[in-house]
């Protein structure tokens, strides 16, 4: 024998404790992604102002406005649609790989196999972008009923949608 109003407050502390917590990490997701936003634009103000005292701008400094840049959109990308874009953070990668082998190659001037091993890893980077680009055209993201997107299949059948 069943007892009717014991599962039916179970069910409502299940959805209020559910609620709660829903709320909590939310909370706690956009502070942080305030936080981020505010330290990231707050480096790239510094980092330029220390650019404009130096006097002159290089390569290594321009690439490192555009790292910022592209942690700023991915901050903005992910308040608009609730979705980390996994391909910003392998730009991100490429420029500061990039911005490495410069600094690199314009401070030593030696050919190495470091240049090689920096290159191979771009590359590598490239290749990643290209499948997660495949990945997303193949197993695209389809809305939910709560407005956030969900995946077309499980993960266990490999179907993540990154991006």
């Amino acid at each position: 024998m069943k007892l009717r109003w014991a599962e039916e407050l179970r069910d409502s502390v299940h959805e209020l404790a559910e609620s709660l917590g829903n709320l909590l990490v939310e909370t706690f997701h956009y502070l942080a992604l305030f936080a981020i936003g505010a330290v990231t634009a707050w480096a790239a103000v510094m980092a330029f102002l220390g650019m404009v005292e130096k006097g002159h701008i290089t390569v290594d400094d321009i690439l490192l406005l555009f790292i910022y840049l592209e942690l700023g959109a991915m901050v903005g990308i992910y308040f608009k649609t609730n979705h980390m874009p996994v391909r910003f953070l392998i730009y991100v990668a490429i420029t500061a790989l990039t911005r490495l082998l410069i600094s690199d190659v314009s401070h030593h001037h030696r050919p190495d196999m470091g240049v090689v091993y920096v290159s191979g890893a771009i590359l590598l980077l490239a290749l990643a972008i290209l499948v997660v680009r495949f990945a997303s055209s193949r197993f695209p993201a389809v809305q939910s009923d709560s407005g956030r997107p969900r995946h077309s299949r499980s993960r266990d059948q490999g179907a993540e949608t990154l991006d």
